[in-house]
């Protein structure tokens, strides 16, 4: 790429963006919950397989857009049923708090929603096979998820939604 030059003969580096930063200020488990409801029915035997199901949302928010730090929090919870009824049920909120600098307007929604989220997920992995394994059961361990497929979801979610209420 070539440097523009001024009228003095000096590369104009004015116009060059700043460069994008990213700072991990820190991570932390917002709210935790485990509830083991039938212990007294599983320790019988080990039972059939369980049902699994999953649901995994992200939030950020601003909390000081002057300085550029924003929070962003991955909302996990896994139900774990069976013919006797739920084995365990688990929801966990994992946040990191974040310094941003350098990010156009437009990229930063995606970046709190998309990247940072990919930063905390293998953490919050840990924590929950580990809170599996803990509760008595085989750790759970999830596959990577893809936040930014779960990003344009939700872009064309909202935009349907935009779409109906404005044929409404």
């Amino acid at each position: 790429m070539a440097e523009g030059k001024n009228g003095s003969g000096t590369a104009d580096t004015s116009r060059a963006p700043a460069p994008v930063q990213a700072q991990v200020l820190g991570q932390y488990i917002r709210d935790l919950s485990f509830e083991n409801p039938n212990i007294d029915k599983l320790l019988g035997g080990p039972g059939d397989n369980p049902n699994i199901q999953l649901e995994v949302n992200v939030d950020a928010k601003a909390v000081d857009a002057k300085q550029g730090v924003y929070e962003s929090a991955i909302n996990f919870r896994a139900q774990a049923t069976s013919k006797i009824g739920t084995i365990y049920d688990l929801e966990v909120v994992y946040a990191g708090m974040f310094r941003l600098q350098g990010i156009p307007e437009q990229a930063l929604e995606p970046f709190l929603l998309v990247n940072c989220p990919s930063i905390l997920f293998p953490f919050l992995r840990r924590i929950l096979a580990d809170i599996t394994r803990e509760g008595g059961f085989p750790p759970l361990l999830l596959d990577p998820i893809d936040f930014g497929g779960l990003y344009l979801r939700r872009q064309q979610e909202q935009a349907a939604a935009a779409g109906g209420k404005a044929k409404a």
